[in-house]
């Protein structure tokens, strides 16, 4: 396992963040005002994939849509936020850095979106063998993959024990 010191990683971190924020705006940016149009509410880009305008109200796969308090699940999300920058300050795994960089640039795509739109823009459509998936975003993809980082990271990757304390004879 690569290890740095914790100001690389928190560097290195923010700057996966910066740049799934960046890809993720721009991109919803995109969808938003140049494909997806009243005349063109669906894009089928291949067989499987389309492009769909989706606002999604509430959080993963649209639960709590009905709760309809952007705020509160903006509130919420920066409270999670800053306990992973927190997290991302002290850690000296360069893997961990990486998925903590992902968690957080999503997060703060997605809300970005509430607070500029009142919900999240998914808009990537995929149907596979007959199964459809509910719409989604950049910020979605990344944060899974952190969120898989993360656990792969918690699994099979080396950490170091903290140290005892000497016995008493």
């Amino acid at each position: 396992m690569i290890k740095l010191g914790a100001s690389h990683c928190f560097s290195l971190g923010l700057l996966i963040a910066l740049v799934v924020l960046g890809l993720d705006q721009v991109s919803k940016w995109i969808i938003v005002t140049r494909i997806i149009t009243p005349e063109a509410p669906v894009v089928e880009v291949l067989p499987f994939l389309r492009l769909v305008m989706v606002w999604n109200h509430g959080i993963s796969f649209g639960m709590f849509a009905a709760f309809r308090q952007p705020m509160a699940l903006t509130l919420f999300s920066l409270l999670i936020v800053g306990m992973l920058l927190i997290w991302l300050h002290k850690n000296g795994s360069v893997l961990v850095a990486c998925a903590l960089g992902l968690v957080i640039g999503g997060a703060m795509g997605n809300m970005w979106d509430r607070v500029h739109y009142g919900a999240v823009v998914d808009f990537l459509d995929f149907t596979i063998a007959g199964y459809h998936w509910p719409a989604f975003n950049i910020a979605d993809s990344a944060i899974f993959i952190g969120v898989v980082l993360l656990s792969f990271s918690s699994m099979f990757m080396e950490t170091t024990a903290a140290p005892q304390p000497p016995k008493e004879s």
